[in-house]
């Protein structure tokens, strides 16, 4: 294997590890199983390719439904694709310096358009009794990220770390 995509897998398991904590991290609410789970994969954008860091957010999801007991059952796998994607398209959006966008993207995809299938998949209810306790999270994860990443890409920049 060559050196650096081990390295990859090796910070991917750590950002990985981090989402696990903060799927401990609990946003209360009414009926979703929101968390500071996915703040380290958007942060890892600042330093792993986008299909790394879409894992980690997968990773991050999954350990949230299981510390909460999965009480969507076999929904939680959905919502864990979803993850893996935002995370994806997130780092995609932060590698081709569309930084507005990226943000904005954040924000709907994770806060407003990733419970949608919900709305078909349990009920119309659930959807919009979810929104505000998910949109919260979302918020929260995105200014943990905002916060982090220009000092991670600060001290890249300072040691000249290209790619990781």
């Amino acid at each position: 294997m060559e050196s650096s995509k081990l390295r990859y897998i090796v910070l991917t398991a750590l950002i990985s590890a981090l989402c696990v904590i903060g799927s401990f991290i609990k946003v209360p609410g009414f009926i979703t199983t929101a968390a500071l789970d996915s703040a380290p994969a958007f942060i890892s954008v600042a330093f792993l390719p986008p299909i790394y860091s879409g894992f980690a957010g997968l990773i991050g999801h999954l350990t949230t439904g299981l510390t909460s007991g999965f009480p969507l059952g076999p929904f939680h796998f959905i919502i864990a694709v979803e993850m893996f994607l935002i995370v994806y398209f997130f780092n995609v959006f932060h590698q081709k310096g569309n930084h507005v966008l990226k943000w904005a993207f954040l924000i709907v995809a994770n806060g407003l358009l990733a419970p949608l299938p919900f709305y078909f998949l349990v009920s119309p209810e659930f959807y919009f009794l979810s929104l505000p306790n998910l949109f919260i999270a979302t918020l929260i994860n995105a200014i943990v990220a905002f916060m982090f990443i220009p000092m991670i890409m600060n001290i890249f920049n300072k040691r000249k770390v290209r790619n990781v």
